[in-house]
């Protein structure tokens, strides 16, 4: 199902929500201003603004709180993007060039504070504390789990639980924050907010996995086969295949990921270990069940048109090909 059919009963808070995006980036210094039009004009598929308003909407009676909800979650999501891609030394974003590739890491740290600081002020200037203390959880949840995924990349030894504490920091707290500032802007209901946010938080984790098999997989996925093995990431597949493999294989695996993740005959080898292993079926079911168990907790709310649609929004984020 295409993304704009999904959208179709949360369009009209889409389109007014883009003017509020837009104003919250608004700076007086033109340098700044510049930047912040270069991101506002190559913006994603909106996607976590989709999950806070369909979570708003399914919790209660949609209201401004939830386009300031949307606001924080956005300008959050994309502070990391810029400071992901100084991180990584990553020139590309979204097939265009990073904010630090056209103005070099330290203006994109800059850039990424003064996203930060203005989400931070979002919040605070409406008296949305609650908000503000979801998504700061979230941040430091994120910086966490990346700072464990770069310490235990330096030893290679991610066991499987391992591996779900980093994704679930990492990647799904953000999608779990979105969920649960949506349903806090609508309804106090702890209960509520906390099913939204967990239901959020399996999402995320299936998105990843979704994430580290395009790093293996036969299709054109628009990201290049073996980045992540590059990166010394210990990604689901990998970390299945090793755990399965004889002890010579095991070792040869890992110390090609420790030398030789620069060489592409090597990596090519590794990605032909992990298919030949049963590790990408292992991580399909893997994410599956992830996915599952999150449209068990939607099934929990009334039956309606927006319960659908989030429905297929799940199924659009877990199936998509790139």
């Amino acid at each position: 199902m295409k993304l704009d059919d999904i959208k179709k009963p949360i369009s009209d808070e889409l389109e007014e929500f883009e003017k509020h995006f837009r104003d919250s980036m608004k700076t007086n210094v033109a340098l700044l201003d510049k930047i912040m039009y270069y991101i506002v004009q190559r913006k994603g598929k909106q996607v976590r603004p989709m999950f806070v308003f369909f979570a708003a909407k399914l919790c209660g009676s949609f209201n401004h709180a939830s386009y300031v909800a949307a606001s924080l979650v956005e300008l959050l999501h994309t502070a990391s993007l810029v400071h992901d891609d100084v991180v990584d030394d990553s020139y590309e974003r979204r097939g265009f060039f990073s904010v630090n590739a056209l103005w070099k890491n330290k203006i994109a740290v800059l850039v990424g504070d003064y996203l930060l600081s203005q989400g931070l002020l979002v919040a605070l200037k409406n008296d949305q504390f609650k908000l503000l203390t979801i998504m700061s959880n979230a941040v430091k949840e994120m910086s966490e789990g990346e700072l464990l995924q770069i310490e235990k990349a330096r030893r290679l030894d991610i066991k499987e639980e391992i591996y779900y504490d980093i994704i679930r920091q990492k990647t799904a707290s953000l999608i779990a924050a979105a969920c649960a500032v949506g349903a806090a802007s609508t309804t106090q209901d702890e209960v509520l907010i906390e099913k939204m946010r967990l239901f959020g938080e399996k999402i995320g984790i299936a998105f990843q996995i979704r994430d580290d098999l395009f790093d293996f997989g036969t299709d054109d996925v628009g990201k290049p086969l073996g980045i992540d093995i590059k990166e010394k990431k210990m990604t689901l597949p990998l970390i299945y295949a090793l755990n399965n493999a004889p002890k010579s294989d095991r070792d040869r695996i890992i110390n090609i990921v420790k030398r030789h993740n620069e060489d592409p005959v090597k990596v090519s080898e590794v990605i032909d270990f992990v298919r030949k292993s049963g590790g990408l079926q292992y991580s399909e079911e893997v994410m599956r069940r992830y996915r599952a168990d999150a449209i068990e907790l939607l099934n929990e709310f009334p039956e309606s048109e927006v319960r659908t649609s989030l429905e297929q929004l799940v199924m659009f984020v877990t199936e998509r090909k790139k």
